[in-house]
């Protein structure tokens, strides 16, 4: 079992910044390949952004490139995803999740285990 815990959402302006953690219990945080994951109301969760298992490898939706970077410490246990230059359109629960001993994937039904979330708003 893998318990993820997200932190570092809030209410920010359009054009803030924010910086989501992710901290993974267990002693093999870095067999796992890692992703984020958002739900606005009344929509699907969606791709954000998944990182590999030592950080060499990298994915981001379309929606949120050049603007979100996913990185990760595994001596911290603990995967981030920094969100620059918001927009309204980024407003949604923002979830963490655990692949493990896997590639990347963008699909939520790729993931093993997922986090409670955390809510951003971006207020326009």
């Amino acid at each position: 079992q893998v318990l993820l815990t997200e932190s570092g959402g809030g209410l920010v302006q359009a054009g803030g910044s924010l910086r989501l953690s992710c901290a993974a219990s267990g002693r093999f945080f870095s067999r796992y390949t890692m992703g984020w994951f958002r739900q606005a109301p009344g929509k699907d969760r969606e791709f954000v952004a998944a990182i590999n298992w030592n950080g060499d490898n990298t994915d981001y939706a379309d929606s949120v490139k050049g603007r979100f970077t996913i990185s990760r410490d595994n001596a911290k246990n603990t995967v981030y995803l920094q969100m620059n230059s918001l927009k309204a359109g980024d407003t949604a629960d923002y979830y963490c999740a655990a692949r493990i001993n896997a590639p990347l994937a963008t699909a939520p039904g790729a993931y093993d285990y997922w986090g409670q979330g955390t809510q951003v708003t971006v207020s326009s």
